[in-house]
């Protein structure tokens, strides 16, 4: 990952590239069946690449503790955790064996504990600062699947949340999930929704609940959607942003968020909104420019974010 963006940048760039990459591989499993057994290899490289220190450190280093060595303690690590948690739910999903069972019972019962212990149900990615609500959601996914596994253990948690999501966590102006929570799990005041973190809680909801999801999508694309010579979705619904950079949401053109355009791409591929999809991948075209060597696709661009391929190639997959 690009020095340039600092120790935890890093570990997270590191983190969604492996999970996403993880998700693409289930999709394509599903997609196409013959290619399952080396997919389970692949995860479980990317597993194992996710479990260690160095991955890792970055969580350590803002946590002070290890998130793998301190399940038994009460600190969130819940973005690190929940992002492992899923990647094992994908490798068992499409046939893998049992040798991560044991940690994903333990990942997914620390997660549930946290949350049930903390009163806004909610859990922050880090010390001192506000929760993410995508952040959050990779947890609720994580939970959704191993209840699926598992006789529908922590489901109870799961439908708590997404009950209380959308009495309490909607934006009053928008109706949208809002991005960020304060540490007590209200609502800030007057703190925009980002049409990043919007489509990225979309996409984590298709796997949680479908009606939600979908009327999550059809507001943000009311609101958030820019035709034009390069389609896309804007990073803010209610102010002008020509030129900006955000760490989240890439440098930000003529309003257009390139997170938020590559994550839009996951719940239009899952809903067969194939027009928007469509418009998407000529602007991802645009910006990323394919090259193709030895019979393999890249996106150039992605020398620069290699997470960014990684999310593409997640979300071009996301098949219903």
């Amino acid at each position: 990952m690009p020095a340039s963006i600092g120790t935890q940048f890093q570990g997270e760039w590191a983190l969604y590239s492996c999970s996403m990459l993880s998700a693409s591989l289930v999709n394509i499993s599903q997609l196409y069946p013959e290619t399952k057994e080396e997919n389970i290899q692949y995860i479980d490289s990317l597993i194992n690449i996710v479990m260690s220190s160095e991955l890792r450190y970055y969580d350590t280093m803002r946590w002070d503790e290890d998130p793998l060595e301190s399940l038994d303690g009460d600190e969130s690590h819940v973005s690190y955790l929940s992002h492992l948690a899923w990647m094992i739910c994908g490798y068992k999903q499409i046939g893998g064996d049992s040798r991560y069972d044991k940690l994903l019972s333990s990942l997914c019962g620390t997660m549930n504990r946290r949350l049930l212990n903390c009163s806004a149900l909610n859990l922050p990615t880090y010390p001192g600062e506000s929760i993410y609500i995508p952040d959050m959601l990779v947890a609720i996914v994580a939970l959704n699947q191993y209840a699926d596994m598992n006789n529908g253990k922590y489901r109870s948690t799961v439908k708590k949340w997404i009950k209380r999501a959308q009495k309490e966590w909607i934006d009053k102006k928008t109706g949208l999930l809002v991005s960020f929570l304060q540490e007590n799990g209200n609502q800030y005041d007057g703190v925009p929704v980002k049409g990043s973190y919007s489509a990225l809680n979309c996409y984590y909801l298709t796997f949680i609940d479908e009606t939600f999801a979908k009327r999550q999508y059809e507001t943000l694309k009311s609101l958030f959607w820019k035709d034009g010579a390069i389609s896309g979705l804007k990073e803010y619904y209610d102010r002008t942003c020509y030129l900006g950079l955000d760490i989240d949401a890439g440098p930000i053109l003529f309003e257009l968020s390139p997170s938020g355009t590559a994550f839009m791409t996951g719940s239009a591929t899952y809903f067969n909104d194939n027009g928007t999809r469509n418009d998407i991948l000529t602007t991802a075209e645009i910006a990323g420019h394919t090259v193709r060597l030895n019979n393999k696709r890249h996106y150039l661009l992605a020398n620069v974010a290699l997470v960014g391929e990684a999310i593409m190639l997640a979300m071009r997959t996301h098949f219903k």
